[in-house]
């Protein structure tokens, strides 16, 4: 136990400013911007994992975190489907989990949002090949924002998500 202090105050403090983040905020299209618009300034999101390793998952939970606190922008995650505005899907769609992508799809009300986030989603990433992988997102659902990255990190997605909203505005 003393060892891991000693190496504590050693070390120091490491936290501090983050840095903006470096990939350009998603281009989106006109068709994109007026589905995007009834959601005004605030979007209710539910998370969907169709077969990723959980980075993406690990990155949008960090949204909800003290640093990012995705809340205070208006962005909310649900619990169902049925209670949200816009689906974020994260991994390659694969076998098992293509049936219940199109019924979660089914299930959130019009008008919906979908993004892709991180390169699994987008192109299959690390998983393209895969006997278990029938394609990316775009394949099975209509996909209107795609944040790429392996994982995207948690500033990214914000300014994605701001971006989304500045649209609106």
């Amino acid at each position: 136990m003393f060892r891991i202090i000693k190496k504590s105050l050693k070390t120091g403090v490491v936290t501090g400013r983050y840095p903006q983040p470096t990939a350009p905020v998603p281009h989106m299209t006109d068709e994109t911007k007026a589905k995007a618009a009834p959601f005004g300034k605030s979007l209710t999101i539910r998370e969907v994992d169709t077969g990723s390793c959980n980075a993406c998952e690990m990155e949008m939970n960090a949204l909800a975190n003290p640093v990012y606190d995705v809340e205070r922008f208006g962005v909310h995650i649900a619990a169902s489907p049925r209670h949200a505005d816009a689906l974020v899907v994260t991994g390659p769609v694969t076998a098992n989990m293509e049936r219940a992508l199109k019924d979660v799809y089914q299930s959130t009300p019009d008008p919906k949002l979908v993004i892709a986030l991180g390169d699994c989603a987008i192109d299959c990433g690390a998983f393209k090949g895969s006997y278990a992988v029938t394609g990316p997102v775009d394949r099975h659902i209509p996909v209107d924002v795609k944040i790429p990255g392996c994982p995207p990190r948690p500033a990214e997605i914000l300014a994605a998500l701001r971006a989304l909203m500045a649209k609106t505005r």
